[in-house]
Order: C-alpha cells, then structure tokens, then sequence
C-alpha cells in the first residue's frame, strides 16, 4: 500500500523514492532533485535515527542556517537543505519551522516520542493533505495518495461543494472529499501516540505604517533583489515565465541582474488573438537576450486528452480555466528546465486585480436605490454575449450582481461564479454554506476595503486557486514553481503599506509600478493586465463542445447524481445559443464531473460526518 502511495506521487519526484518503517509509522518520499544532486536521498535521519523527514520544497536560506546549526555543535552529512530542515527541527522542535526561508511541506517522526509533526510553508505554497480514520493519521502532498488506502471513503462534501461553485475552489481546510483536510498555511499538526494538536507559526498581520513612497520603493528594490537572488539558487538548469506582464518582467528584469548565466524564458502565446501578449514577451526576451521559448495555445489544438489528464493530476478539480494554458507552459518548460520562476503573488499583495477597483466602486454603487441597481442589471442582461475572453458586457453585468450583494459577499463572487440562486436553481443537496463565514473566520480583518480584501485573498484565493492551480500543473511535468513575490518578509512588508500604495485612483500595484519606472519599457507598465486564461466561452461552443456535451449530457449527470439534468440541460442551451455567456460556468461543472468519474466519488445526498468549520488557530 505504501509503494502504490509512492508510485502515485512519482511525477512530483522522478529521480528517487525511498521509504521508512517503523512499528507506528511508515513514511514515502519522492524526490525531484534540484539541490545536490549526489546527497540528500529521502525520507532522511538523523540523531541514530531517532528523527526522520519526508519534505518537498527549498529552504533559500539553508547555507546560513547551516552555519548557524554548525555553531551549535551539528555536523552534516549531506549539502541538501533538507537536512538543514531536519537537523533544525533537532534543535528547535516547532519553533523551527519560523527559521525557515521558502516553500515546503514536510513529515517529521521522532521514534522515542512516538511522534509525528506535519508543517506547511506560511503562503501554502506546497500542499499538504491529511485524514483520521480508525485512529489512524494518513497524509501526503496529494489525494490520490491518500486514496491508496482502502478504507478511506470516497465521498463528497456537499459542504466544500458549496465553496467549489461560489469561488471556483476550495478554501482551507476544506476539500471535496469529506473526511479529508488542507493543512492551513502557516500551520502545523502533531500527533502523539493518536492525540492530535495543531499550532499556527505564522500569520501576516496588517498593520499600515507611516513611510514616504520613495523609502517604500527603495525597501522594495532591496527585498526583490534579494528574494530573487535566493529564488535562482539551484544545481538544476532554471528559467523563468514571461508573459510580458509587469509581475513576471520585473522578475526578469532582477534575475538578469545578478544571474551569471544565459536565463531561459518561457511563455504561451494566442496566435491572432486581441489578448495574444507575445509581442510583449518577445520584446522582452530581445531586451534581456534570453533564449526565448514559446507555445502557441490556439483552438485547433486537441484539447480533450489534456484535460482528461488533467483531472488526474489536479487532484481535486480546478474550476480556474487558466489551468489549461499552464499545463502547456508547464509541459513545454519541462522539456528544457528543472526549475522556473514565476510572478504568482503580486497581484495578492500588492493589489492588482480589477476586483479591488470593483469593491471600491461598489461602495458608491450602494448608494443607488436597489430597484435602479436591479433595473441596470435586467438592461445589461439584454446586451448580446460576447466571445471576447472576458468582455466589458461580461464585466458589467458580473458588477451589477455583485452590487446588489452584501459587500464580502460580492468580493467572492466576483472571482467566483455560481450565485447562491444560481446553486439552488441547480438542485444540490445542500443550501451553499454563507461566504461571510469564511470572512468571520480570520482574526484582525482590516476595515479599508483595499486591505481587507487582500488580507482575504491571502487567505484564500492565493493558496486554494492560484498557487494550487500553478503547483498541480506544473509538478504533473515534474517542473518546480517558484515565486519569489511571495517571500514572507516581501508579503509583510505589503502588508504594512499603507492602501494608496497598493491601488491609487484606477492604478493597480501603484508602488511596484513606481520602483520598475526606470527599469521596464513605458508599454509593459502601460499595458492592461490580460492574466493567464483561455476564451472558455468561446472553446466551450467550438472545439471543447463534443466533451461538453458527453460529460454533462442528460445520462452523465443523472448517473453523478449531484444535480439536476433539467437545469444541466438548461445551462447548456443558454450557452450553446449564445443567450448568455457560461463558460465559466460550465468549465467548473464539466471539470467537476470529469474528477468525480476517474477517481470514483460519490456523491452521496446523506448527513455529512466530519463537518468542518474555517477557523485559524
């Protein structure tokens, strides 16, 4: 059982797989090997082996924490930053885990304790998921290698399902299989003889300070340069994600500063389409003299294969379509690097979606009589549908609903998109749990809209959508994602500046904007942000309708039996006649059933066991 674990796990680590057993334990790791290649083989020991860890990730400030641990009478037997994970845990138990610098998710096992510690970097970088059944603790990166145990139920929650149709994905701890948690980021679990206790060993706390915008940017300049730096440390070849997009080419731009080799970019182009961002990656390859990589996403690509393998490799279902493009960027950036670099995050911290303008414009929204509201809405309804890949109809009827929401509520559907009519009208089982829940879970929301929005979606979109999305696509090739936006001290940093430095006026990431002045070309700051995706309406009538309409056809759905195939049915018609724009829509329900028929859950209508509640500790 536990080699079929392993086996299952064996795209996020090709190059070595071991295992350790003991009489209440037995550990899996695999292992994609980026630092020192010839040491550093897992699950790893150390005291007489009275310590052991599985971890998958990079700890970026490893040489320093080793010299740190060396003065305190440690001796090292590998060069791996692994070992300096373990061999910190040794000295600082859970207080360990503060030192770290970096990305990772681990299982440590100290024998003469009977003891287990699992950890979970503090922005939910990698993940890690966990199950109690019989007295028995099982874990691992992914489901399915929870999934290898037989006794493991294979039920859906309705609960989490909620969540899925709101946000498009689930937040921490939930999953869509009941019974099964997210370790939260930040977080770590110990179980001791079968007591389980958890603990949080970080949490960003907002606390705007008083500082000029020259001292901000200057502190910035440092903090980037330095988490760049750390980020391009690898004994693997590496390269980085160019969309020609501001977060991606100020990585660029800092990597070519102090990188001494050739970097290598990568990035997927639209070939004749109006939101086709090559020429803006192209310029910049040229300007940085990169050896440039690009795929060409366009429709008359057999997309069918990719996404069924998708729904094996994403674990649980993304309903985000931007899946797709990544997975090919994943795919074509695993046939020349280990390694890359990407700009996920600055968009979390320093405030650059359109959403946070909406929330803002919202608030003056309210102010409007509700029946004017409804009345601009039933008027922006009748506007004929666009095949744009998010058009100005499909964002002025989104931001009419949204208005008319309370506003927490309207934040989450903005990036989401089933309404709560919307869920009922499809028949679930059960009413969607209130998204104002997840809001009342986090302590010290700020109260400027600005901030408590970006506070929230640290919490959850960044880890559950955008970095869970990046992760399972990209380790499905066997690729390693970093993002250096998301250095903590980079993160608390953000979360310190005041709002106007984040959104000014219509200006997004208005202080990353001002530090890149200088450094970027004036057409990558002027540009507006397009964001990695595909025209799913458009797709979802031509080249994805045949597996469309096989896996939500009448005799799909009723078999799933999780809603009804009359409102299905319905869905389909108003899309496929061009009624309205679901794409969106359809994308998370076709995904969904496509996850739920390769790995077997069921979708059972019964009192739910092991309901959870979104709380930090």
């Amino acid at each position: 059982m536990l080699n079929r674990a392993i086996q299952s796990l064996h795209h996020r680590g090709p190059n070595q797989q071991g295992v350790h057993e003991s009489n209440n334990v037995s550990l899996g790791a695999v292992r994609l090997k980026i630092i020192d290649l010839a040491g550093g083989d897992q699950p790893m020991h150390a005291e007489n082996g009275n310590y052991t860890i599985a971890f998958n990730g990079e700890i970026y400030n490893h040489a320093e924490l080793r010299r740190e641990l060396e003065a305190l009478g440690h001796r090292f037997e590998s060069h791996c930053d692994t070992e300096v994970a373990l061999r910190a845990f040794v000295q600082w138990d859970t207080a360990s885990f503060q030192h770290l610098r970096g990305m990772f998710a681990a299982a440590i096992w100290q024998e003469n304790e009977n003891r287990l510690v699992l950890v979970r970097d503090r922005l939910g970088i990698k993940p890690l998921y966990y199950a109690t059944h019989n007295g028995h603790l099982h874990f691992g990166s992914e489901l399915k290698a929870i999934f290898e145990h037989p006794d493991i139920p294979r039920q859906l929650s309705h609960t989490a399902l909620g969540f899925y149709l709101s946000l498009n994905y689930v937040p921490s701890p939930f999953t869509l299989v009941e019974g099964i948690q997210k370790l939260a980021p930040g977080s770590w679990l110990e179980w001791r003889s079968g007591t389980i206790q958890t603990g949080t060993y970080w949490r960003n706390q907002f606390s705007p300070k008083d500082i000029s915008l020259d001292e901000a940017t200057a502190n910035l300049d440092q903090l980037l340069s330095k988490s760049i730096e750390e980020h391009l440390i690898s004994d693997v070849p590496l390269g980085i994600w160019a969309s020609g997009g501001l977060d991606s080419s100020t990585i660029l731009h800092y990597a070519a500063a102090v990188s001494s080799r050739k970097l290598e970019t990568f990035s997927i182009s639209f070939a004749g389409r109006q939101f086709d961002e090559s020429r803006y990656f192209r310029a910049l390859a040229k300007r940085y003299n990169t050896i440039h990589h690009e795929f060409d996403l366009s429709s008359d690509l057999d997309l069918t294969d990719a996404i069924r393998e998708m729904a094996y490799y994403s674990d649980e279902p993304s309903a985000d379509a931007g899946a797709v493009p990544v997975w090919f960027l994943s795919r074509m950036t695993a046939r020349h690097v280990t390694v890359a670099l990407s700009g996920e995050g600055a968009d979390e911290i320093f405030g650059g979606y359109q959403t946070y303008l909406a929330d803002r414009y919202a608030a003056i929204a309210r102010r409007f009589p509700a029946p004017l509201l409804r009345f601009g809405l039933q008027a922006a309804n009748a506007l004929p549908v666009s095949d744009e890949k998010i058009s100005l109809e499909y964002k002025i009827k989104r931001f009419l609903a949204g208005a008319l929401l309370p506003r927490d509520e309207a934040h989450f559907y903005w990036n989401g998109t089933f309404s709560a009519a919307e869920q009922r009208a499809l028949g679930t089982p059960q009413a969607p749990k209130p998204l104002q829940d997840l809001c009342d879970a986090l302590p010290n929301v700020p109260d400027d809209v600005i901030n408590r929005y970006l506070f929230v979606d640290q919490h959850y979109y960044l880890p559950d959508d955008i970095l869970y999305k990046c992760g399972r696509m990209s380790m499905a090739h066997s690729l390693e994602v970093r993002p250096p936006f998301l250095d903590h001290r980079i993160v608390e940093f953000a979360a310190r500046l005041p709002a106007s430095f984040k959104i000014k006026g219509r200006t997004t990431k208005h202080v990353l904007r001002e530090l890149v002045r200088q450094k970027l070309p004036p057409e990558i700051l002027a540009r507006p942000k397009e964001g990695l995706d595909i025209p799913a309406h458009e797709w979802l009538r031509g080249p994805l309708r045949p597996l469309l309409l096989e896996t939500l056809g009448e005799k799909s759905v009723k078999q799933a039996g999780l809603f009804s195939p009359a409102a299905i049915q319905s869905l389909l018609d108003r899309h496929l006649s061009r009624q309205a724009n679901l794409g969106y829509h359809l994308w998370g329900l076709l995904t969904l059933h496509l996850w739920m028929q390769r790995w077997g859950i069921q979708a059972s209508v019964g009192e739910e066991t092991n309901r959870l509640v979104p709380t930090f500790i």
